[in-house]
């Protein structure tokens, strides 16, 4: 049984591993249909309980689909639902249920520590769906897109992050750490990666290359990464903050100083930070992106329950 709730704690050549099996399992489905299940059925009998504190669409749908493709059940549960809620329960109790009747369990959740907590009472698996500080499928799977367009590792391109540091951020900087590649961020001054983040990224003997002028930090990249600048729950001021990231947008203009062949990705829900142009143009890979979710959390669950082939 292993976790899978930050990139940091797990081992690069498990990574990689998760990496390989995904590529050989989306291309087994070439010719199956959605809800047609793998032939080697590697979660039969296994009941996956996953749980929302915060919304959801294709983490929700892909998860949904990645069990279902390898033969699990799955149920979704709202954390008003229970009694950890509402009724008093402690989370140690609602742990042990959940441990009793379930095979694994994902959390999508507002608290860092709630998974913490979660992943000390559990005797099953736990995956993080996404916390503040971390969004680790969401980035395990763009690595995966990015080779996939690409056609070569990862570690021989330039990579670049424009806009919030944010969880996506604090993953896609451990997997730099991890995978060996290079990556620059483009920021306003007041918004850099947090300092424990980077502090770790220099006990590990790597370095990120922050930037406040954004086409400096998007010259001659491979890729260029954005995400929503104020999300949903951003407990900031936002009027100030979308007027900090007024320059930062991904514009046709930006894009010119990447390399000719370059890909703009986004995790989606988008806003206002990228442009109708690039966001619908050629260089975009967003709905590739998206649906490569299904391939690589089906590798990581099967990581998880110690399935991988």
């Amino acid at each position: 049984m292993k976790n899978f709730i930050n990139i940091k704690d797990i081992p690069s050549k498990d990574l990689r591993r998760i990496l390989k099996d995904a590529k050989k399992r989306k291309k087994e489905r070439k010719k199956l249909s959605t809800l047609e299940v793998d032939k080697d059925k590697p979660l039969k009998g296994k009941l996956i309980i996953q749980m929302y504190e915060k919304p959801s669409s294709r983490t929700r749908l892909s998860f949904h689909l990645s069990i279902a493709q390898l033969a699990g059940g799955s149920i979704t549960i709202k954390a008003n639902e229970l009694h950890l809620g509402k009724g008093g329960e402690t989370l140690a109790d609602t742990a042990k249920i959940l441990s009793t009747y379930g095979d694994g369990f994902m959390l999508r959740t507002g608290s860092d520590k709630k998974i913490e907590d979660f992943s000390k009472n559990l005797t099953i698996p736990i995956i993080n769906l996404l916390s503040p500080s971390s969004h680790p499928c969401q980035v395990l799977s763009d690595v995966f897109t990015v080779e996939e367009i690409k056609k070569k590792p990862i570690s021989k391109l330039n990579i670049c992050w424009i806009g919030d540091c944010n969880n996506v951020l604090n993953s896609l900087i451990a997997t730099s750490v991890k995978l060996k590649f290079n990556l620059n961020v483009g920021c306003p001054k007041n918004y850099r990666p947090p300092n424990f983040v980077m502090d770790w990224v220099r006990k590990n003997k790597r370095k990120i290359n922050i930037f406040n002028d954004p086409k400096k930090a998007a010259k001659n990249a491979d890729v260029v990464f954005s995400d929503k600048v104020v999300s949903l729950n951003d407990k900031v001021n936002k009027t100030k903050k979308i007027k900090d990231f007024k320059n930062y947008r991904i514009t046709p203009s930006l894009m010119k100083v990447t390399r000719p062949q370059s890909i703009f990705l986004h995790c989606l829900p988008r806003g206002n930070e990228v442009s109708e142009e690039v966001f619908l143009g050629k260089q975009s890979r967003v709905w590739q992106q998206a649906l490569n979710r299904v391939h690589v959390q089906k590798s990581i669950l099967l990581y998880c329950f110690n399935k991988l082939r």
